[in-house]
């Protein structure tokens, strides 16, 4: 077994969280691409792909083969960072189905110790089906936490891929976002979430102007060491999160966030709602495999 420390620490102020409202719910947006729900106590991370260096070396593509390490570590930093008890990964979890197989012993020995640590819930992407129902197994098998392929807390939607025409506020991946600055003739990429909003923006008071039906709407970056990204202003993103008035990529840079504009609709009035106050009962739909 691999240990795994949760020892307070504290973070360098570059690395500080940044305080994000999302669907009346207080969030904290890290800058290791993860999202803290403090009332939940759940930190969630999309896209780890475990194992994607050695699914590239069975096909003659060498790449340093530690990727699973440096996410696990970074999983493990993000929950003694924030004091999370549960964490929900939002699918491609693997790279592939067979990748727990592949496992070298630290790392699984680290996953095994991650699983324990916490509450544990895979939701299952394209990357883990690839095999059928065979990848939902090969989660569940021997490295612990639950296999689910949506949840839904306080009414907010966890999945992998965003639905467009989706009306519920909605937590998902797939798509690895990336910002795409020129900054002083320099290109900068740095991975972001992409949140599409039913308003055109907070007032002092949190209330906005309404542009038609809809819910918040959050694409987290992709966390995994090895996962790569696509243009968040990308036409396949921005349909995704359709319908919305506003849709903006979000950084998180010493403790604040850096927001900008990819998208925009027309307008009308309308309130943002209000936040419960205490842990929401959570719904799961599970994995559907025939035994």
């Amino acid at each position: 077994m691999v240990p795994v420390s949760f020892d307070d620490c504290t973070a360098s102020p570059a690395a500080l969280p940044a305080p994000l409202a999302f669907a009346g719910e207080a969030f904290l947006l890290t800058a290791g691409n993860a999202l803290y729900w403090p009332r939940e106590r759940m930190l969630v991370v999309a896209d780890l792909h475990l194992e994607k260096a050695s699914f590239y070396a069975q096909g003659g593509q060498m790449l340093p083969p530690y990727d699973s390490r440096e996410t696990l570590e970074r999983v493990a930093l993000a929950i003694r960072e924030t004091g999370a008890r549960r964490v929900v990964t939002l699918g491609d979890n693997f790279h592939d189905p067979a990748g727990p197989d592949r496992m070298e012993p630290h790392a699984a020995g680290m996953l095994a110790a991650l699983t324990r640590a916490v509450e544990w819930v895979w939701l299952t992407g394209n990357h883990d089906l690839r095999a059928g129902c065979g990848g939902a197994r090969a989660l569940a098998a021997g490295i612990g936490g639950t296999v689910a392929a949506e949840l839904e807390i306080a009414g907010i939607v966890l999945r992998h891929r965003a639905q467009p025409g989706e009306r519920r506020p909605e937590l998902s991946g797939h798509f690895h976002p990336r910002l795409q600055l020129t900054v002083r003739d320099r290109r900068i990429r740095r991975p972001c979430a992409v949140i599409a909003s039913n308003t055109h923006g907070p007032g002092s008071n949190g209330s906005g102007d309404a542009c038609g039906p809809g819910a918040m709407r959050m694409i987290l970056p992709a966390f995994g060491a090895l996962a790569g990204g696509m243009d968040a202003a990308d036409p396949a993103i921005l349909a995704a999160l359709q319908p919305a008035c506003t849709i903006e990529a979000v950084v998180a840079a010493s403790g604040r966030l850096a927001r900008f504009a990819l998208w925009r609709a027309g307008s009308a009035s309308g309130a943002a709602n209000g936040a419960a106050a205490r842990p929401a009962r959570i719904r799961m739909r599970t994995q559907r495999c025939a035994p």
